[in-house]
């Protein structure tokens, strides 16, 4: 029995990671729960002390929970800051302001800036739940968010987080669409740029559909998780950072977006251009280069949609007042030999360090994309900043230009193994005549991939390469034996991810 007050539980931690969504257990037989007639699912408003906030209802049908007590998940907990032995009232959560305009857009209507800034305000104050927030997103996939409206929701997410300034002068970004297994070129290229004496203050998201996002990779090697005046301060020493842009509340409305697009694995071109652009307004960002990878299982799949992508985003950069450098890029096969966070890190080190070992097409990439933005920075062609920056590389200065912002941001740390591995063999001689990019993806992903940061795969052919029956086409990383065996199921039951072709 509640013998606090009508409406007045006792607030206990339950200890259930929710996913930053949060959540309010209560038992099915608690007086609250009958008294409001609250269900599952019910958007709920939690009081305690000053603080409060909107939690989605899960109902406890055992007694794990008793009849005077509300449970908050971590996210709930941590956004309530209840002081010890607290107590709540509970009500139902008023309507969210934007329900109006998020109806309008399911149902295929055009949303004005108004409109979006007050999806993008109750999204960053928790007043859309994760249903209503799919719904958005589904709404807006495909080609349902024209050209003005992505403007219009780039603003929006601007609006709704923090923003640095830099002071004057040019302050340089990179994003690449994404789509490509261990395209891992960004810590590279910060290192390169700051090595040649320009800001970069890179912000990253973790991955949404990918085996690893720059911030998992980065994760492996040093903290990520900074806020803004510690990112500040790496950036004023070191001339440049690698963080992810969570922690720093730039977009924060986006990385609400993202974690509803991870689960349903997909995001819209309107969406993504919001996404990129609104990330680099709020991070002080005036000049961004999109490396923008195309091939047949990559996320741009051809010249057609690249060509429309990239007229999307020079027209919202325009718009939000972004210099923007688009360069197209191959993406018919991964970048490097890792895919997953450590093995791709280990693969950005061997570049830095100048191993002889290391992936030779990551090498290349990541020395045009400095070209292209050295070239747009220092105003010269593209073919000296190009040789500036493989000069940058060959005498060790970007190797010790990236410890040092390590050694800013909290310490380098060596990449770890995975305790279990398994190789996947060729079952025929031949020529690797093509790599498909989502599968090969979703093996590393099915290995643990990116939460385990060790697991993934490690590639060991490239199209093009004679292969003999028997020899390993590419190794499969694990933390765990299940987790081992679920992706290489998946492997064995799809063997054209690696196709290849007799007597080639």
């Amino acid at each position: 029995m509640n013998h606090f007050g009508p409406n007045v539980l006792r607030l206990v931690r339950a200890h259930i990671d929710t996913y930053q969504q949060p959540v309010v257990f209560m038992h099915r037989d608690c007086g609250v729960c009958r008294a409001e007639g609250f269900s599952a699912l019910t958007r709920v408003l939690v009081r305690s002390g000053r603080r409060q906030i909107v939690a989605t209802l899960n109902v406890v049908l055992d007694d794990r929970f008793g009849l005077d007590t509300a449970a908050l998940s971590e996210a709930a907990w941590l956004a309530l800051d209840p002081e010890p032995d607290a107590r709540a009232v509970f009500s139902h959560a008023e309507p969210p302001r934007s329900s109006a305009a998020l109806r309008a857009k399911v149902f295929g209507q055009r949303l004005l800036e108004p409109e979006l800034l007050g999806l993008m305000r109750d999204t960053v104050d928790n007043q859309l739940s994760d249903i209503e927030l799919a719904a958005f997103v589904t709404a807006c996939a495909g080609d349902r968010l024209d050209l003005d409206e992505t403007v219009a929701l780039t603003r929006a997410m601007v609006a709704v987080g923090e923003c640095i300034d830099w002071g004057g002068g040019p302050v340089f970004d990179k994003h690449c669409v994404g789509g490509l297994p261990g395209n891992r070129t960004t810590p590279i290229l910060v290192a390169l740029m700051a090595a040649a004496g320009h800001r970069i203050p890179k912000t990253s998201s973790r991955a949404i559909t990918s085996p690893a996002g720059t911030a998992d990779t980065m994760e492996v090697m040093a903290p990520v998780a900074l806020d803004l005046a510690t990112m500040r301060r790496v950036v004023e020493r070191e001339g440049g950072c690698v963080v992810w842009g969570g922690n720093v509340r730039l977009s924060p409305a986006d990385d609400v977006l993202i974690r509803v697009e991870r689960p349903l694995d997909f995001d819209s071109e309107g969406q993504l251009v919001a996404s990129v652009l609104s990330k680099k307004v709020a991070a002080g960002s005036t000049h961004v280069l999109i490396d923008m990878p195309i091939g047949p299982t990559a996320k741009v799949r051809s010249l057609q949609a690249a060509s429309r992508l990239e007229a999307r985003l020079r027209a919202t950069a325009r718009a939000v007042g972004l210099a923007l450098t688009v360069l197209h890029t191959d993406g018919v096969q991964p970048v490097g030999q890792g895919i997953g966070p450590a093995l791709e890190a280990r693969d950005v080190l061997a570049v830095l360090r100048g191993d002889a070992q290391a992936p030779a097409d990551l090498r290349e990439r990541a020395l045009d994309l400095a070209g292209a933005l050295l070239a747009t920075a220092d105003g010269g062609s593209l073919a000296q900043a190009r040789t500036r920056a493989a000069l940058l590389l060959a005498q060790g200065v970007a190797l010790r230009k990236f410890m040092a912002i390590c050694e800013a941001q909290g310490g380098f740390r060596e990449p770890t193994t995975a305790p279990h591995r398994q190789p996947v063999f060729a079952h025929r001689d031949g020529c690797i005549r093509a790599i498909d990019n989502r599968r090969l993806a979703r093996v590393a992903k099915l290995a643990g991939a990116p939460g385990s940061p060790e697991a993934g795969v490690d590639l060991h052919h490239r199209i093009g390469a004679p292969v003999r029956r028997g020899d390993t086409l590419f190794e499969i990383h694990a933390r765990t034996a299940g987790e081992l065996q679920y992706a290489l199921d998946y492997a064995l039951a799809h063997p054209a991810i690696i196709a290849v072709e007799e007597g080639a």
